[in-house]
């Protein structure tokens, strides 16, 4: 077993941080009304719920994906993970919430 030192510990410990991401779950359907050719009955537009894309705004490129809720906030904090391990190995800025400006805008679609 190796051993470390008082100091090696106490600057792991200083080194860890935590980090709080807004995370998206988009449900993602399946169309269980479309035949085998994709054709749909009239009147017929069930869907259901095959999983959930995940995405994290402040953390462009990041995308996963998991067939439960439970199992994309497993994925989600994977994702997360390796994506902050990588800004830190490059040396680049690890975002923050805290000084990030979140608004939400409303836009119109015309016809």
């Amino acid at each position: 077993m190796p051993r470390v030192s008082i100091r090696e510990k106490a600057s792991q410990r200083i080194a860890a941080r935590k980090y709080s991401f807004t995370v998206v779950f988009e449900p993602v359907g399946s169309d269980r009304a479309s035949g085998r050719n994709g054709s749909r009955k009239a009147g017929d537009n069930k869907q259901t719920t095959s999983g959930y894309q995940v995405t994290v705004p402040l953390l462009p490129g990041l995308i996963t994906y998991g067939r439960t809720l439970e199992e994309a906030r497993e994925m989600a904090r994977d994702a997360i993970l390796c994506h902050l391990e990588g800004l830190k190995k490059d040396g680049e800025r690890i975002p923050d919430e805290k000084s990030a400006i979140q608004e939400k805008l409303r836009v119109a679609l015309s016809a």
